[in-house]
């Protein structure tokens, strides 16, 4: 599954917001309200807009149509919004999570690079220990993870948490602490970790 991830810095904006500021360009795409899922940064002022776009066809033409479209987004926003970013991202991992089913108030995510050398192990780790562990912790809902092969950081985890006490718990930091994250970890390039808090809108 591919998604779009709109990220405007120092914005807190809301999904009627941007689709009005979308215009023609949400009715030409099919970009709706209720294909969007909206989130604000707790430390700082952004927001981060994920858009569910249904596309069919080959590969080819499929890749094609989201460089349109990301595009087509981006200068329908950037005359309001100069610093907006939009990039499309699939997802490679969805775990549902120690609490899932209850309602998502807190949407963590670790946004990063990492050095060439230890690419291979830093995604079997992902995929093996560290996100699988991080959805087992109470309170996670749900734990995910996307690839971006053509924007930077590359690499996007993103969690969904009942509590903001989930983060930083004892059996957070449990997982964050084993011996293979140690290994992995200072590999770790471009990296950016956010809190959010939900605004709207939920996958």
């Amino acid at each position: 599954m591919k998604i779009i991830l709109m990220k405007f810095p120092g914005e807190e904006l809301d999904a009627a917001k941007i689709i009005d500021e979308l215009g023609e360009t949400a009715n030409f795409f099919e970009v709706r309200e209720d294909a969007m899922a909206v989130y604000h940064g707790v430390d700082s002022a952004e927001s981060y807009v994920y858009v569910q776009i249904p596309l069919a066809g080959e590969q080819g033409s499929e890749m094609k149509g989201l460089q349109g479209l990301c595009l087509a987004l981006h200068e329908a926003l950037v005359p309001a919004h100069p610093m907006v970013e939009v990039r499309w991202m699939e997802k490679t991992l969805d775990v549902a999570g120690h609490s899932v089913g209850k309602p998502v108030a807190w949407h963590y995510v670790v946004e990063t690079d990492v050095l060439p050398a230890a690419e291979d192990d830093f995604n079997d780790w992902y995929s093996s220990e560290h996100l699988p562990g991080l959805a087992a912790v109470p309170g996670t809902i749900r734990a995910t993870r996307y690839v971006s092969d053509e924007a930077t950081p590359k690499y996007f985890a993103a969690y969904d948490l009942e509590t903001r006490e989930t983060f930083g718990s004892e059996p957070w930091l449990a997982v964050r602490g084993t011996a293979w994250s140690s290994r992995v970890r200072p590999n770790f390039i471009n990296t950016k970790r956010t809190m959010f808090k939900k605004a709207s809108g939920s996958f």
